[in-house]
C-alpha cells in the first residue's frame, strides 16, 4: 500500500500579521501567542522551544545572534539566525524569574495547554484552522523562508534535517513561489 501524502497546513502572511497584531488581555493567552510565533520566526518544534536554554543563543558568523541547538527528536544540530520578531519575544522573557531559575528562554506551557490556548488564539484572531504547535514549524518552512526565497538547502539546515528529501515533504511548493520563479521566464519568451 502506499504511503498516503500528509496534507501539512500553515499559516499564511495574513494569518501571521494578523496573529502578531492581536493583543490578549488574558496573560496565558499573550504568552501562548509569543511562544508559537517564535517558533513560527525559528522553526524549532514544541520540544525543542520548551528546552532551550540561554547559553544556546550565541553570536553567529555574521555578528548576529543564533540559536546553536540540537533538535530533541533527531539529536541533529540546528543553526538559526534570529529574526527581528524572535528577537524581540526573547527580550520579553529576558528578566522571567522562571526562565531564570530554569535556564530556559521562554516559559513554556505543557504541549496539551499550549494547543489548547491555540484554538482559543485562533477563534480570536479569526484564523480558521485547526491551530496545533506543530503548524508553526510549517509557517516557518513554508511561509516565512521558502516563500520568501530561501533555498530548501538552508531551511533544511535551519530546520536541523538530516536529508533534503525530510524538508521536501514539509515544504509544499507554493503557488506564489512558483509564478514569482516563472516571472522572468514567461517575459523571456514574450518575445516569440
Amino acid at each position: 500500500m502506499a504511503k498516503r501524502e500528509v496534507e501539512r497546513t500553515a499559516l499564511t502572511e495574513y494569518e501571521l500579521e494578523l496573529l502578531e497584531a492581536k493583543k490578549f488581555p488574558i496573560q496565558r493567552l499573550e504568552l501562548v501567542k509569543n511562544i508559537f510565533l517564535f517558533s513560527c520566526y525559528t522553526g524549532l518544534a514544541y520540544a525543542d522551544v520548551q528546552k532551550l536554554k540561554r547559553s544556546e543563543i550565541v553570536i553567529g558568523i555574521d555578528g548576529e545572534k543564533w540559536i546553536f541547538t540540537k533538535r530533541q527528536k533527531t539529536d541533529s544540530p540546528s543553526r538559526i539566525p534570529l529574526l527581528p520578531v524572535a528577537l524581540s519575544i526573547l527580550q520579553l522573557y529576558e528578566n522571567d524569574r522562571q526562565c531564570k531559575f530554569r535556564d530556559r528562554v521562554l516559559p513554556v506551557l505543557s504541549n496539551q495547554k499550549m494547543n489548547s490556548y491555540l484554538k482559543e488564539i485562533a477563534d480570536s484572531c479569526g484564523i480558521n484552522k485547526n491551530l496545533t504547535y506543530h503548524i508553526a514549524r510549517h509557517t516557518f518552512a513554508t511561509t516565512v523562508t521558502l516563500s520568501n526565497g530561501v533555498p530548501i538547502e538552508t531551511v533544511s539546515k535551519m530546520l536541523g534535517h538530516r536529508n533534503i528529501k525530510t524538508t521536501q515533504h514539509y515544504a509544499k511548493i507554493l503557488d506564489r513561489k512558483i509564478s514569482d520563479d516563472m516571472k522572468d521566464l514567461r517575459q523571456k519568451y514574450r518575445g516569440f
